[in-house]
């Protein structure tokens, strides 16, 4: 594996060994070094060594893409290939990405640069790459048949283009798309605005990731490309919960998250504790007379949102989609519902049987978390992850937003749980509690006990026609 520090310290040798000759057949010959990762742990920002400067974005368990500049042309190197990539700790997925990873590397650019992409294709089939939301020259827009030849296996094509405007964008193939995006082969890109710009605020720290799902069966490593709705591991940059990393942030930060979605649903991107707006979207910055304070914003299938706030309440902030379903992991959608069916003794007769067998949803789903149950190889329980108080029940698209006031600024690493002041954490009551009265403004009598041992009898009266509907 190629380090970034190391491909930035040796780039200005590239640089100069092809920037006599002009862009030529034999000037991209010689192409820029293919840099690879394979960490799955959020990668420190790639401040900018050359080009103009900006402030640079964290991607969440994710990494910013290397350049070089080559006669004032930032050049980049992508290569599609084959990966393999960490979900969670105890799952490893066989995906389709791009560098090492999928997501693939964000690309930062700043506005009005001109930029030129290799695109390499190690996949065992034709691929492209559109540039999402980008303004460019119409043969540039990535899509096989309708405005370039595929890119063959083996090949290696380039596309070369001005970053027009600045904003929150992504890049995935436009060929054999429902395959290879099914597979994990997209990316982020973030145009950064050449100077000061009147929509778009100086934060202190900028977050991009991207919501993607997958369907692998328990066991198995590869995704089922055909699934339309039906998936079980909900991600954010190709990650689950607990293996998503938490977001670090210093008490009194301007702090942005740039969400991009590439599933085949939305997402209602839920964050606790805090009020945010959504200040801008791939079509560019929001009119400030447009925002307005919101703690869930729904990100629709092919849509960017961004979105700020001031994090000024310390703590540890639960931030998650709020589609139940997307918090859980391997999840199976034939269950029934056994809440209420006493089977405990026909699990002891089962089991005599099946010794590993368990029942499961007499009391609900939350005794998952606490169950050992044997699981095959290279699958993720259910409900999982950890905190300081217990089980946190929860997987998929979840992540934790720590804000803390002796976090230094630009440092990003994980500070621990939370310490509460004293009297600020909810407590179990131990004295007496009065007996609730019924409708008392109505003169109603006091609550009776709900449960009496016997069994309640359910009443139904049938319509006597079907004409009232």
């Amino acid at each position: 594996m190629v380090s970034r520090r190391d491909f930035l310290r040796s780039s200005g040798a590239v640089t100069a060994a092809v920037s006599a000759a002009s862009v030529s057949t034999v000037a991209l010959a010689a192409l820029p070094e293919p840099v690879l990762q394979a960490s799955a742990d959020t990668q420190v920002p790639l401040v900018p060594q050359t080009g103009r400067p900006y402030n640079p974005v964290v991607t969440l368990n994710g990494w910013t893409l290397p350049w070089r500049m080559n006669q004032g042309v930032k050049e980049f190197h992508l290569v599609a290939e084959p990966v393999v990539r960490e979900l969670a700790p105890g799952m490893k997925a066989h995906l389709w990405g791009y560098n090492g990873q999928s997501p693939g590397p964000t690309i930062e650019v700043v506005e009005g640069d001109r930029v030129r992409i290799f695109v390499t294709n190690k996949l065992p089939e034709h691929t492209s790459v559109h540039w999402h939301g980008q303004r460019l020259p119409n043969g540039m827009d990535g899509v096989s048949g309708l405005t370039q030849k595929a890119i063959q296996p083996g090949k290696t094509m380039v596309y070369e283009f001005v970053a027009r405007r600045p904003g929150t964008f992504m890049y995935h193939p436009h060929a054999d798309e429902m395959v290879q995006m099914a597979m994990g082969m997209m990316g982020f890109w973030v145009t950064h605005p050449r100077q000061k710009h009147p929509l778009i605020s100086e934060v202190d720290r900028d977050f991009c990731f991207l919501l993607n799902a997958f369907d692998i069966d328990p066991g198995s490593a590869t995704p089922k490309i055909m699934t339309m709705l039906d998936f079980n591991l909900w991600c954010w940059n190709s990650r689950v919960f607990p293996g998503i990393d938490t977001l670090n942030v210093r008490l009194g930060d301007r702090v942005r998250l740039r969400v991009g979605n590439l599933t085949m649903t939305n997402h209602p991107i839920h964050l606790h504790g805090h009020e945010f707006e959504v200040t801008g979207t791939d079509g560019g910055p929001v009119p400030k007379s447009a925002r307005w304070p919101e703690v869930t914003t729904d990100v629709a299938v092919g849509q960017m949102r961004q979105i700020e706030f001031l994090a000024d309440e310390p703590g540890d902030w639960a931030m998650h989609c709020h589609k139940s379903h997307h918090t859980m992991n391997a999840m199976g959608h034939g269950v029934p519902t056994m809440i209420g069916v006493p089977h405990h003794d026909l699990a002891a007769k089962i089991q005599k049987l099946v010794p590993d067998y368990m029942a499961m949803g007499e009391k609900g789903m939350a005794e998952m978390g606490e169950m050992e149950m044997p699981l095959p190889d290279n699958t993720l329980p259910m409900m999982t992850g950890q905190g300081p108080f217990g089980g946190v029940e929860m997987g998929g698209m979840f992540s934790v937003l720590k804000v803390r006031k002796d976090q230094k600024p630009g440092d990003y690493r994980d500070p621990g749980w939370y310490k509460h002041p004293k009297g600020e954490v909810a407590f179990e009551w131990s004295g007496a509690l009065r007996e609730p009265a019924r409708f008392a403004a109505e003169g109603g009598t006091a609550l009776k006990p709900a449960h009496t041992g016997e069994a309640l009898e359910l009443k139904a009266r049938k319509p006597s026609s079907h004409g009232s509907h």
